[in-house]
């Protein structure tokens, strides 16, 4: 049985790993929470919001990834910025919670162009719970423990706006820290390694009533000794209430997206996510839904 132990734990970190090879959390939602990558994006326009977000991957196998986020940004005036985010994922035996607190300052280059550059400090709770795994030997098998610690962190970002087009790139997580592997079909220990995002994005009006907005955006993801991974999104607002799009994921995953905004302050979405993974086959589809407020 200690044999059978090691392949299934082994295949959770095969199957878990195949979200893009890389350790920090994927969100198709991800233009609403853009803090969770970049801390420069706090308080930027002077809007406070809190935003929300529950994850069930791949709803066909048992014990599949499901992850929830929540972020809060706020100005503070004086070009200041502050908020927080957080990321709880699960996956089998497997569950950390990444914890941030985000600032940002602008810089006001122009009437139309501005810098924002940010801040993010915190860390992450992370535990491999063993114990769950079924086994039929009396003795515990020493090669699979358990492992529970906490990883501080510390990340840095920037944005820049002009007019309706905006750029960022940063690394919310400059520090590697410790967690469990899959190697070669046998766990191991391993350190999760710092991730790059890169984000673009421009607003379109469609009609001289301003009430038709072409929206599209791109994140492109990086880590050392993984295939880099993009998201290409467009979505399509009609009078900033209702909006549909679409996104595509190149590492074999495309997304139908939609959302409502209820008197211009609670937005509500969903997400319905398809991977083409050749492997994951037997697997149903990814369900994702957003809560905004604005105040």
């Amino acid at each position: 049985m200690q044999i059978f132990n090691k392949i299934i734990l082994g295949a959770l970190f095969m199957v878990s790993g195949t979200l893009f090879a890389q350790q920090e959390g994927v969100i198709t939602n991800y233009m609403y929470h853009m803090n969770f990558y970049n801390p420069a994006y706090v308080g930027v326009d002077g809007v406070t919001m809190v935003n929300s977000s529950f994850r069930q991957q791949w709803t066909g196998i048992k014990n599949a990834p499901s992850a929830e986020a929540v972020s809060f940004g706020t100005s503070l005036g004086n070009n200041l910025g502050m908020g927080v985010s957080i990321y709880n994922s699960n996956t089998f035996v497997e569950s950390q919670t990444f914890t941030g607190v985000d600032f940002s300052y602008r810089l006001k280059f122009s009437e139309t162009m501005d810098l924002y550059l940010g801040l993010k400090a915190g860390g992450n709770f992370y535990n491999l719970n063993t114990s769950g795994l079924e086994t039929y030997n009396v003795m515990t098998d020493p090669s699979v423990n358990s492992i529970s610690n906490f990883n501080p962190n510390v990340g840095v970002g920037a944005l820049l706006k002009v007019n309706d087009w905006y750029a960022s790139i940063a690394m919310p997580r400059l520090l590697s820290t410790d967690r469990a592997d899959n190697e070669e079909g046998i766990v191991t220990a391993a350190l999760a390694k710092p991730h790059v995002y890169a984000t673009a994005g421009y607003d379109l009006m469609l009609n001289s009533g301003n009430n038709l907005m072409l929206q599209p955006s791109t994140m492109v993801r990086y880590v050392s000794g993984a295939p880099v991974s993009v998201d290409i999104n467009t979505m399509l607002s009609f009078n900033g209430d209702f909006a549909i799009g679409a996104t595509y994921r190149t590492d074999a995953a495309f997304a139908a997206l939609m959302n409502f905004t209820i008197k211009k302050h609670l937005m509500i979405g969903y997400a319905y996510e398809v991977s083409t993974r050749t492997e994951l086959a037997s697997a149903k589809n990814t369900n994702e839904f957003l809560m905004r407020f604005i105040f």
